[in-house]
């Protein structure tokens, strides 16, 4: 018998036009009305769908927002990053333990609540923060956190969070009627490319005065390389694209900034969705996509609806559409695909993948996304913030961009600047700038390191504080967090493994266990129970993961251990110890074995049998 639940599956699938590549949204859309993705609703969507059941579930599977286990009707995602943690998440999730009587990952009897960490939710310079289904609520202390579980609690019936969690508006476009949030953008540091005064649609009407071929040399001509931290050439990618099979191409917005302490993109989304998306239609026609993809993260779900809004707009005003501002053959549009919470994702091949309505999991290279991309099309993937100075070098030449920055490094770059600093925020500095004058200008008091690029990127002490902030030295896709007097750079480090544990897709070896190895060695030597011969370890087994992982995520997922190694080395040195009767063991045999038998049950544990 068909259940009202797989009828209403049926429904939300004919809404998607019973695409498979739009399984995610029909996912997300199913769950959102029904709580969870059980067997039948899985067996329901695959036979919609006329894929096998194995791809519905493997999805499922995959995104942390997705299960197929009861939810409830609010889900509370604390973020456990470092920066939350830094400023007291751990007591905040203790209130909210006590104050509804289960635990993380369990839902209160009544079916009322589930409590679920979150890696990190892109407000880091508001922490602690949570998500209260797709509710922000930033500066989220022990007593708060209280406060509003038992006023949920009297309102069993509430339809809209918003109107009962959010007493204050941010600023800027947060009080819009279609966001209504209480983020502020704590914009620090406006600079003179993305974050100063545009001239709306100037510099897409100049691009379409232009061929194609025009401006890409353009774009080549003001030396833009991408903002996400690779640094790779714009222009280039797009020629490349352009280059690959004739027929349909595709421009995808990478907007998933899973970074934990990079916040910058949601700053974007909120006051420069024009400039965004004009950035994506010059590069459609640059390429000759007719179009894009704007990949939104989970946590970002309260900004859809108003960036809808502003796509409609867009297509009334002939920005969109057919007949892009009267050019005759370029059409171009864009839909957003909304993620599901997999830091993974972020990754160009990963990301690719989730836009088709599949696990996110990375894909080998070559053949490359500029080859053989989304749905097996030419694809040039840009993220957020490269996009953005696209229409400002074409609105004021190739020229005024590359006299920006410095001379490898030309325009200005956005900084997502939080921890241990009085004026946390998004700052637009020109590259080039040193990191010393930036933590002046953000307030960091005597800091005695500083995490440049999130957990991928690398963590410096005051010896490389008047290093400049660029592609050729301390290069970042943005997140800077500040570390104060009494922080362990170590623990930080063990920290940031945990994330990339939790975050591997765990295909393949050298990233699934030589994280776990990394961490292990790293808390053995922190319990003070390390001798030299580990730091060979540790710097061995790091750079055999980079050198053997699959895609990005493990090819910096060792930088937590590298860098601390490089620039805090008396740090691990001082917790060394010398064993008295020499080496101590890499592996405790005989605790393992205990463990085996406390969990089995067993008196003994006998291998080959």
């Amino acid at each position: 018998m068909t259940t009202t639940a797989e009828q209403a599956a049926a429904a939300i699938c004919a809404e998607h036009g019973d695409d498979r590549t739009r399984l995610l949204d029909i996912l997300l859309a199913v769950q959102r009305r029904h709580g969870r993705l059980d067997d039948g609703i899985i067996d329901a969507l695959a036979a919609r769908l006329g894929i096998p059941r194995v791809d519905v579930a493997g999805v499922v599977s995959f995104y942390s927002f997705l299960g197929d286990e009861p939810r409830g009707r609010i889900v509370i995602r604390l973020c456990n990053d470092v920066p939350d943690l830094m400023v007291g998440a751990d007591k905040v999730a203790e209130g909210l333990e006590e104050e509804l009587g289960i635990r993380f990952g369990e839902t209160t009897p009544d079916g009322r609540f589930t409590l679920e960490w979150a890696s990190c939710i892109g407000m880091s310079d508001q922490a602690p923060a949570a998500l209260f289904n797709d509710v922000v609520v930033p500066n989220l202390g022990p007593g708060a956190a209280r406060r509003l579980v038992r006023e949920l609690k009297l309102h069993p019936e509430v339809a809209d969070l918003r109107r009962l969690i959010v007493r204050e508006y941010g600023d800027g476009k947060n009080s819009h009627d279609l966001v209504r949030a209480a983020v502020k953008n704590n914009i620090r540091r406006p600079g003179e490319v993305i974050l100063a005064d545009m001239a709306h649609g100037a510099g897409l009407r100049k691009a379409l005065a232009m061929s194609p071929a025009e401006v890409i040399r353009e774009v080549k001509t003001a030396r833009l390389r991408g903002r996400g931290g690779a640094g790779f050439p714009t222009g280039m990618k797009w020629e490349f694209t352009r280059a690959g099979d004739a027929g349909q191409r595709y421009l995808v917005c990478n907007a998933d900034e899973g970074e934990p302490g990079t916040f910058k993109d949601r700053v974007v989304l909120t006051e420069r969705p024009d400039l965004l998306f004009e950035g994506m239609t010059i590069a459609g026609y640059a390429i000759g996509a007719s179009r894009g993809l704007l990949y939104l993260r989970g946590e970002y779900a309260y900004l859809r609806e108003y960036l809808e809004h502003v796509l409609s707009e867009r297509r009334g005003q002939g920005l969109l559409g057919e007949g892009v501002c009267g050019k005759a053959g370029f059409d171009f549009d864009i839909r957003i695909q909304l993620g599901a919470g997999a830091y993974v994702c972020g990754e160009e091949s990963a990301l690719i993948s989730s836009c088709e309505g599949l696990r996110g999991d990375p894909k080998n290279r070559p053949p490359f996304p500029a080859q053989r991309g989304y749905l097996g099309r030419p694809t040039s993937v840009n993220n957020v913030e490269t996009l953005c100075c696209v229409p400002r070098i074409l609105e004021m030449g190739s020229g005024w961009f590359a006299s920006l920055g410095s001379r490898k490094s030309t325009g200005t770059k956005l900084l997502s600047v939080s921890g241990d600093c009085t004026r946390r925020g998004v700052y637009e500095v020109p590259l080039g700038t040193r990191l010393r004058a930036v933590l002046e200008m953000c307030g960091a008091d005597e800091p005695v390191a500083v995490q440049v690029g999130g957990p991928s990127g690398q963590m410096v002490g005051p010896a490389d504080f008047e290093r400049e902030i660029c592609f050729d030295d301390l290069a970042t896709g943005g997140a800077l967090v500040v570390f104060g007097a009494g922080r362990d750079p170590l623990a930080i480090a063990s920290q940031y493994l945990a994330f990339f544990i939790h975050e591997s897709c765990g295909y393949c070896t050298p990233c699934r266990v030589g994280n776990v190895l990394l961490k292990e060695r790293l808390d053995r030597i922190r319990a003070g129970r390390g001798e030299a011969a580990d730091l060979d370890y540790l710097q061995t087994l790091g750079q055999t993961v980079k050198a053997a992982s699959r895609c990005g995520l493990g090819q910096t997922s060792p930088n937590p251990v590298l860098s601390t190694l490089r620039s805090f080395r008396s740090a691990y040195e001082a917790l060394l110890v010398t064993p008295a009767g020499g080496a101590q063991p890499g592996f405790d045999l005989e605790g393992r074995l205990a463990e085996a038998k406390a969990l089995t049950g067993r008196g003994s544990v006998h291998f080959g049998s």
